[in-house]
């Protein structure tokens, strides 16, 4: 018999998007379907356990070997720098991480760059690699206020639909990366379970395939 496989699963509509697919791939747990406020659901028969998490939290239980494998953005892997395989692009949960700022905005070479962001290792990097110095303002909530506001020149930031940033006369300034859900592995649990993983990340791939195909 096969070992179980623990799955780091995100909350919200990522996480339903995944486990649609892992589902029909043979690996369902139907208690998860009951909106049951329990965290871990198995089914024995199928070889799989689920913990439902926090999406920003799946890459730290797939690191520490909590969970043998998961679903994030590829924006956490940007952000945490996270020691993990990287196994399989979901094409889905499709976004940008971009720099956006007020409608009209130039940039002054001459003055340090305020920058906020939910997302400040990614933005360090970036305007690193660009030679460009600035003033890094960390924040949890809504960052599209800062410029507005006056507290940042500019914000860095996912843009979805961009109507957010629209709503309240911003733009996208810069695209620093395309985003989409991946499906990632402790490393421990890839050597040992590798074959076991192939085929959770081959189902998949299965059923991305299979939904690009339905569009």
């Amino acid at each position: 018999m096969s070992q179980m496989i623990s799955v780091a699963l995100p909350k919200g509509r990522l996480g339903d998007q995944v486990y649609d697919m892992l589902e029909k791939a043979g690996y369902e747990c139907p208690e998860i379907r009951e909106g049951s406020r329990k965290l871990i659901f198995e089914n024995t028969e199928k070889g799989v356990r689920y913990f439902q998490v926090k999406p920003s939290d799946v890459v730290k239980y797939v690191e520490r070997g909590a969970a043998d494998v998961g679903i994030c953005g590829k924006d956490i892997l940007m952000e945490y720098g996270s020691d993990v395989y990287e196994l399989l692009d979901l094409d889905i949960g499709k976004c940008r991480m971009c720099v956006a700022g007020k409608k009209g905005y130039r940039e002054d070479p001459e003055r340090t760059l305020r920058v906020a962001s939910k997302f400040t290792n990614i933005a360090a990097a970036y305007f690193a690699s660009k030679g460009r110095e600035i003033d890094m303002i960390k924040l949890h909530g809504s960052v599209e206020l800062a410029p507005i506001a006056g507290l940042s020149d500019v914000i860095v930031d996912i843009v979805e639909t961009g109507n957010t940033l629209r709503e309240n006369d911003m733009e996208v300034l810069e695209v620093i990366a395309p985003i989409s859900a991946r499906f990632i592995a402790n490393k421990a649990s890839y050597q040992f379970m590798e074959a076991e993983i192939n085929a959770m990340r081959d189902a998949l791939a299965g059923g991305r395939d299979g939904e690009e195909a339905g569009k």
